[in-house]
């Protein structure tokens, strides 16, 4: 199984960037695609990005494209999230998330989740 820990939320001004992170351990990290997804309390989990086990592809949620980027860094067993241009509408609970498939926008097809890291956006 795979272990995930996200960390690099905090607050930042509309139009700022953050760097998310992803931790991972476990010994099929480099075989598994993995998913940054973003919820907010009392609303459904949504797709951010996606990216396969070697980077080869990538998908994005269309209100991030363009802004965002999803990279791995399979020797550090570390996934990033770079978020440029930030709008008070990205503001959630940012998750790290992992399967055994190719990426996929839909929540349900990942088995293995972090914890989530806070990202404020400030207008």
């Amino acid at each position: 199984q795979v272990q995930l820990v996200e960390s690099g939320g905090g607050l930042v001004q509309a139009g700022g960037s953050l760097r998310l992170s992803c931790a991972a351990s476990g010994r099929f990290f480099r075989t598994y695609t993995m998913g940054w997804f973003r919820q907010n309390p009392g609303k459904e989990r949504d797709f951010v990005a996606a990216i396969d086990w070697n980077g080869s592809s990538t998908i994005y949620a269309d209100s991030v494209k363009g802004r965002f980027t999803i990279s791995r860094d399979n020797a550090e067993n570390t996934v990033y999230l770079q978020m440029n241009s930030l709008k008070p509408e990205d503001m959630a609970v940012y998750y790290c998330a992992a399967r055994d498939g190719r990426p996929s926008p839909s929540y349900i097809w990942y088995g293995y989740w972090g914890q989530g890291t806070q990202v404020t956006v400030s207008s």
